[in-house]
């Protein structure tokens, strides 16, 4: 493994640098799954754990998990994906990719059998056999880097969508779960985003998504859930600042300030439409698959 992985899987350092500031930081402001991407909402009465759960069953449905054996969850977090997939009694293995060494601890800490987390990028997984299900959330944007030309970018996109319509089975389903650039160009990201928050990586556009998966995959569904990754932001960070002193107390005042600034500065870009949050559903095109495999 490369010290710092500089590939286009992920920096592990920039990575870790986020991810592995301390979970007892995070779990002061995530619900208690430590679900870290945009909840799934519904009404104004809804809660951040009850929209998360929503959110994990809206992936598990769109890959098809209720009727796989396998799955392949590339970014999987702290693990909830995981850890709600193993209850279907059909899935009989599941692997867990991530860059964070905090994470794949947790994950490990479940000590279910069906569970297997592993400290790596898509880029270096080797699958013995091939997957039912994948499902990706929060990971995409971290392929690319701001440095990346448009042509270096979909030239990335198209490896990922190529490599999973590889690892999938006939039928098998891709969830995928990402940030992107709405109406703000490139050059106008935040540099404090990009430095003080996810170094090393930079945000996908759809009609880029859309060229590195032609004649590779079919998108079967497609939202812009922006709103609801705002209402996330706002829930996270009102959860924050009710436990900011624990927080201080934790990781120190300037990293607490950090993420205040991101959590308001993030949401203010989803409710203005400058960044946008897709939920994307694929299959692998031209494969030798059943009528009913295809619907």
């Amino acid at each position: 493994m490369k010290n710092d992985q500089q590939d286009y899987g992920g920096s592990m350092s920039a990575v870790q640098y986020h991810y592995d500031v301390s979970r007892e930081f995070y779990s002061l402001w995530l619900d208690e799954s430590l679900t870290y991407s945009s909840a799934l909402w519904e009404g104004e009465d809804d809660t951040l754990a009850a929209a998360q759960q929503r959110k994990i069953d809206h992936h598990l449905s769109e890959a098809r998990v209720a009727r796989a054996t396998s799955l392949l969850d590339i970014g999987c977090g702290w693990g909830a994906l995981v850890r709600k997939a193993s209850a279907f009694p059909a899935l009989e293995r599941i692997v867990g990719l991530t860059l964070s060494e905090d994470q794949a601890d947790q994950v490990r800490g479940f000590a279910i059998p069906k569970i297997e987390v592993r400290l790596e990028s898509w880029t270096q997984h080797k699958p013995d056999q091939p997957y039912d299900s994948i499902i990706s959330v929060g990971a995409f944007e971290h392929f690319a880097k701001p440095e990346d030309s448009r042509e270096v970018k979909i030239s990335t996109y198209r490896d990922f969508f190529s490599t999973c319509a590889g690892w999938l089975t006939p039928g098998g389903r891709l969830s995928l779960q990402t940030f992107v650039y709405g109406t703000m160009r490139n050059e106008e990201a935040s540099e404090f985003i990009n430095e003080e928050i996810f170094p090393a990586a930079d945000l996908p556009r759809l009609e880029e998504i859309a060229a590195a998966i032609d004649g590779v995959m079919e998108m079967t569904y497609l939202v812009n859930h922006r709103l609801h990754y705002a209402r996330t932001y706002d829930a996270w960070a009102r959860n924050l600042r009710r436990r900011r002193d624990e927080a201080v107390r934790l990781v120190g005042e300037e990293v607490t300030e950090r993420y205040e600034r991101y959590l308001k500065q993030t949401s203010i870009g989803f409710y203005t439409g400058k960044i946008g949050l897709l939920r994307i559903s694929l299959r692998p095109t031209d494969r030798g698959v059943s009528v009913l495999a295809k619907i």
